[in-house]
């Protein structure tokens, strides 16, 4: 196990109607805020007026930017730092998904930032400052709603990037499993796929003596999967939601990567194909992570088997390690192509040049080498993805 300084600062109100501590919670940080959401989903299942009334209630001044997408732009990043600024808006609320979430972030740190909002990620800068953000979280996937990272898409440029800072903590997140009943299937599905493979990118990694790390690992992967097929059949099973909600916020708020050398190759090339083709996030991530298990098992065969035996519970007798590591990336996706089926998903046709492939692989690399489980350089990326359409 490696050194490591582990800190999350953001409270968490979590479980039934703790939308009523929105408020309350805000006055500690601000009195004039931007409302940041998406479309007219929190509008059609009540989330907006909820919180509406809170804003009201303790009156707090609010601007709204609606209009946030999957693969969320730089350009409603922009219109959200020209709000700020005219209003003197003191913090900026989410109420949303991760697209949301990160919205709301990039827009707290640019507007205490001289300069263009892209060029936060395209500038090896660091992020000093940042106005207070705060979450309503409305679906369970990125884990955005307690960790400092942002992805925001440029699509003029197909250019899809991160940053990440202390100051992007959200001070506060609500959390109500609930509000995610009225998530569409896709939705739940790609949210689903998002998380295994947050927590599958920390558990892959060479680092040894961790059954602390992988335990959790291990135990959030079985909940997420047990869970799934209980909320697709039934949406408004809370006890399911819970799980899952708590599932993805633990997931990626930085205790399963404690002491360990995580990843991220499979996120690093899922981005660039969502900055071309505009796919749901879980939907590349569905693509990319067995073609990049085929590809890499064998540097840590026995990791792979472990994976197999403890989270799958596939028998060890009479077979190898590598049978047993195969079977284990087989079954994974077969479990994805499962929940696509089971929640109507159409099979994504994608007419994929190689040129873009050449495209998408040169950037994923454009800094070095990806990943650490193997270091992957742009001809082993350019495999994995010809691999994975």
């Amino acid at each position: 196990m490696q050194n490591f300084v582990y800190a999350n600062p953001t409270k968490i109100f979590f479980g039934k109607d703790q939308v009523n501590n929105l408020g309350k919670e805000i006055k500690n940080f601000a009195s004039k805020i931007l409302l940041v959401y998406g479309g007219k989903s929190i509008k059609e299942n009540g989330v907006y007026d909820k919180v509406i009334s809170q804003l009201n209630n303790y009156k707090i001044e609010f601007h709204e930017l609606p209009g946030v997408v999957a693969n969320p732009r730089i350009s409603l990043v922009e219109k959200g730092v020209e709000i700020c600024r005219l209003h003197d808006a003191d913090l900026v609320l989410g109420v949303g998904g991760g697209s949301v979430i990160d919205t709301a972030k990039t827009i707290a740190a640019s507007v205490k930032f001289n300069g263009k909002p892209w060029e936060l990620f395209t500038k090896s800068m660091p992020i000093n400052e940042a106005l207070p953000i705060a979450a309503v979280l409305t679906t369970a996937a990125t884990g955005s709603e307690s960790n400092n990272c942002a992805v925001i898409t440029n699509w003029e440029r197909q250019e899809k990037r991160m940053i990440s800072s202390e100051v992007l903590y959200p001070k506060f997140s609500i959390l109500d499993p609930q509000i995610t009943y009225t998530m569409l299937p896709s939705q739940t599905v790609f949210g689903g796929i998002d998380i295994i493979v947050h927590i599958l990118e920390q558990y892959f990694h060479n680092d040894s003596f961790t059954p602390i790390q992988d335990g959790f690992c291990e135990t959030l992967l079985k909940t997420v999967i047990n869970n799934l097929p209980i909320v697709l059949k039934n949406g408004r099973n809370y006890n399911a939601r819970a799980n899952i909600m708590w599932a993805s916020t633990l997931a990626l708020n930085g205790i399963l990567s404690t002491g360990v050398l995580s990843d991220w190759a499979t996120h690093a090339i899922g981005q660039e194909i969502s900055a071309i083709y505009d796919i749901p996030h879980g939907e590349s991530l569905a693509m990319v992570w067995p073609s990049w298990a085929m590809y890499v098992y064998t540097n840590n065969c026995k990791r792979f088997k472990q994976y197999a035996v403890n989270v799958w519970d596939l028998s060890e007798s009479n077979k190898n390690d590598s049978d047993i590591a195969l079977e284990g990336i087989k079954i994974t996706k077969n479990f994805f192509d499962q929940l696509k089926a089971e929640a109507q998903i159409n099979p994504l046709q994608l007419k994929v040049k190689d040129e873009d492939i050449e495209l998408m692989a040169k950037k994923a690399t454009e800094n070095g080498p990806i990943g650490n489980f193997k270091k992957l350089y742009k001809e082993d990326v350019m495999t994995i993805l010809r691999r994975s359409f």
